[in-house]
């Protein structure tokens, strides 16, 4: 070899790909651990959001909680806010999944007014260890819920108010 050769040797572009698989390993499930607390976090705020509007459908609205999480959406470009949508979530939410949690909303029943009293909302993860550890349990009460193993109700542990 002439000492004027350029490039890399074998060895050393093997010893350079070891040391990325290296890093590859240690990061990927740091990133995914970030991923699903961000997922948790962003269900958390999306519970929080929707008793927000759904305190402010009750009182613009007549006394009444919405029927549908699409009540409270978006209204149609161009029109005005209605009670059948009233524009107080994004179309996202109001669709029932957002950043890896799927929302399920249950009013409660109809009084002899027409008019729906309680509510209750879980937030359960997509794709369980995936996007998500922890089902969220919410209602009127506004404290948001939480359980490790199974979907979250009234009687699990408060973990947000």
């Amino acid at each position: 070899m002439s000492s004027d050769d350029r490039g890399f040797s074998l060895i050393e572009l093997l010893i350079v790909v070891a040391i990325i698989l290296i890093i590859a390993a240690i990061a990927i499930p740091n990133f995914m651990r970030s991923r699903i607390a961000a997922n948790q976090a962003s269900a958390i705020e999306s519970l929080r959001v929707i008793g927000t509007a759904e305190v402010t459908y009750s009182v613009t609205y007549g006394g009444t909680y919405s029927s549908t999480l699409a009540q409270l959406g978006p209204p149609p470009s161009g029109t005005l806010a209605t009670s059948a949508n009233a524009g107080l979530i994004d179309e996202t939410l109001a669709g029932g999944t957002k950043s890896g949690y799927v929302f399920t909303y249950s009013p409660g029943p109809v009084d002899t007014l027409g008019n729906v009293d309680s509510y209750s909302l879980n937030a359960n993860p997509s794709t369980f260890t995936v996007t998500g550890s922890v089902y969220y349990f919410t209602d009127q009460s506004h404290v948001i819920r939480g359980n490790f193993s199974a979907t979250a109700g009234s009687t699990d542990s408060a973990v947000a108010n």
